[in-house]
């Protein structure tokens, strides 16, 4: 895929910068923000000229569609900086292909390609110095586009804003998390919008997740919603289960996210010739098998955390504790080979890596 893009973008540069201020060795995930945001607002059924502007607040008028109808989709992405300080993203067609399929789902428009990589390339090199260098640090990127037509009618948007802001990060999630398997709550369910990343897919999870945390849970593995039956993601991330040696993770559907580090760990799987299989798996499945020993990891994967493990999990009041395997988990391995590709330290057989130019 070309790296050069061209439209008539304008810039303007932020007169100082905050950096300075900045502890890279203390970030709270999502809080701390570059000098630049790109914006782009959708006016009369076209896109206007996309802008690089100083991050700042905005003003929006409260009857703004979004505010009401729920007219809102994101992505997460991050780019990686080497030793020798090249930039680099990992698989963005992927995440320019989402959010448009989010898009489509709520009726909205969607962007253009070359909007979406001059804005995003130009972004990254005026803040190429906000990405640290070394393993576990990151620029983490979100794309997201929000109705902002000043009407309060049930109908879609006449206007929109596709914007992206950056934020310096770490590792999100740090060791292990225990979780509890819904029994009661979905996440999402057939001919929803569950596949799309829209934003109200994650306020609906916020209300079961805060229960689960107040019986000493981290996060939810979430079921179907016509059974309560079958394990389909976890949290904000999709899951994987390995028993005995082989991978299993749920297929993707209307209610199951295509994530862009599943996608790579199933492949990453094949390349270290670890058995994966993508099919339906039942609760009762993970349970037996955790009660007959041949359950060896449980663990997320996303974007934010990239591989998160699953140290036990609780279902019908009966907790079951994983056991420890250490730096030879699949979770390790896989973890390791999809960082080492990211900072541009092992080789991209699968030409996942995209260098900022």
């Amino acid at each position: 895929m070309s790296n050069k893009y061209t439209s008539n973008l304008h810039i303007e540069k932020a007169k100082t910068s905050k950096i300075k201020d900045v502890d890279f060795d203390n970030l709270n995930f999502g809080r701390t923000f570059t000098d630049h945001m790109f914006i782009c607002d959708y006016v009369n059924g076209e896109w206007q000229q996309p802008k690089i502007i100083p991050y700042q607040a905005m003003s929006m008028d409260p009857s703004a569609r979004v505010f009401h109808y729920g007219q809102a989709v994101f992505e997460g992405m991050k780019a990686y900086k080497d030793d020798d300080g090249g930039v680099f993203l990992f698989r963005p067609k992927e995440n320019f292909n989402r959010i448009n399929k989010s898009c489509a789902r709520l009726a909205m428009p969607e962007f253009p390609e070359n909007y979406f990589f001059e804005g995003l390339t130009t972004l990254l090199n005026l803040d190429k110095d906000w990405i640290q260098p070394g393993i576990g640090n990151s620029l983490y990127l979100r794309p997201f586009a929000i109705a902002t037509d000043s009407a309060i009618a049930a109908a879609p948007s006449d206007s929109y804003r596709f914007m992206i802001i950056c934020s310096p990060a770490k590792a999100y999630y740090k060791g292990t998390v225990k979780v509890l398997i819904a029994e009661e709550f979905s996440r999402s369910a057939n001919g929803g919008v569950g596949f799309a990343k829209a934003a109200g897919n994650y306020a609906a999870q916020f209300y079961p997740t805060s229960l689960a945390q107040k019986k000493g849970y981290q996060q939810v593995i979430w079921t179907d919603a016509d059974t309560h039956t079958f394990l389909e993601e976890a949290g904000t991330m999709n899951v994987f289960f390995r028993i005995n040696d082989t991978l299993i993770t749920a297929p993707i559907s209307d209610r199951i996210l295509d994530g862009v580090t599943r996608k790579s760990l199933i492949q990453l799987a094949k390349d270290n010739n670890i058995e994966c299989e993508v099919r339906p798996i039942k609760v009762s499945e993970i349970v037996e098998a955790s009660k007959n020993g041949t359950l060896k990891e449980i663990f997320g994967a996303g974007t934010a955390a990239v591989i998160s493990p699953i140290e036990g999990f609780e279902y019908k009041e009966t907790y079951y504790e994983l056991p420890e395997i250490g730096d030879h988990s699949y979770s390790s391995i896989l973890k390791n080979n999809m960082l080492n590709i990211q900072h541009n330290l092992a080789e991209d057989k699968n030409g996942w890596r995209f260098e900022v130019k």
